[in-house]
């Protein structure tokens, strides 16, 4: 998997960063791993530079504040496209995806798939230890999203991804602008809109443990005003074919 960039996004992550960079190099030891830093109070970029410079396999982007996850994942995925990699993966820095299921995924978008998704909401996912207010955001947000987009994607929400960096190269990263909860729905529906292959691998997804969730209702409500502009505007062009 030395074709293979993991990017990991963090603010206030100094719990736990070592623990799910120790994760990934065990299960993906041959892929390459980019933690982009917000400059985060805690020290979290500080405890990444050391352990990058104990593994030549581990790199670190520290950008000058906090500006969203989405422009943390673009700037990773320019690191990708220029390295030469074929895959790129985002996985979040708390622990609550699986580093284990990556073999999996990596298959998969070996086998043709330009994004693979670690999906909660299809046969095989689970969700454990979230509240039920959280779930009913996830699952509602997902439906609305589906139905608003006419999108065929379970769960477009979803953090855990597998890119092609050949289907990244299709997108206009400049036309990107939203963050978080609603970056995610972004890629995805992009890519599904103009053709690209999506498949979706049932995970476990298990609430953070340490640390506080970054998610907030500016996102929700982002997310929400979006999609439904989105929506809006599809229904005036028809969808492109799934690529062969």
């Amino acid at each position: 998997m030395a074709d293979t960039l993991i990017i990991v996004p963090t603010y206030n992550e100094a719990d736990g960063i070592e623990r799910i960079l120790g994760r990934i190099r065990q299960s993906v030891p041959l892929a390459d791993v980019l933690v982009v830093d917000d400059s985060s109070p805690d020290g979290t970029g500080e405890t990444a530079d050391r352990l990058a410079a104990a593994d030549a396999r581990i790199s670190v982007l520290h950008r000058p504040g906090k500006d969203g996850l989405g422009k943390a994942y673009l700037a990773g995925f320019e690191r990708a496209l220029e390295g030469g990699y074929e895959y790129v993966v985002e996985i979040d820095a708390d622990g609550s995806h699986d580093p284990a299921e990556l073999p999996a995924m990596l298959d998969l978008a070996a086998g043709g798939a330009d994004l693979v998704i670690g999906s909660r909401w299809v046969p095989g996912g689970e969700v454990r230890n979230w509240p039920w207010l959280r779930r009913s955001i996830s699952r509602g947000g997902n439906w609305y999203a589906r139905g608003v987009l006419r999108s065929g994607i379970r769960d477009i929400t979803a953090g855990y991804r597998v890119f092609r960096t050949s289907a990244l190269r299709d997108l206009e990263f400049d036309d990107v602008s939203s963050q978080g909860y609603c970056f995610q729905v972004e890629m995805a529906w992009r890519l599904e809109t103009s053709g690209h292959r999506i498949v979706e691998h049932p995970i476990t997804f298990v609430e953070r443990s340490t640390g506080r969730s970054k998610m907030h209702t500016g996102i929700v409500v982002e997310a929400l005003l979006r999609v439904t502009a989105w929506g809006v505007a599809a229904t005036l062009k028809p969808r492109a074919k799934v690529k062969a």
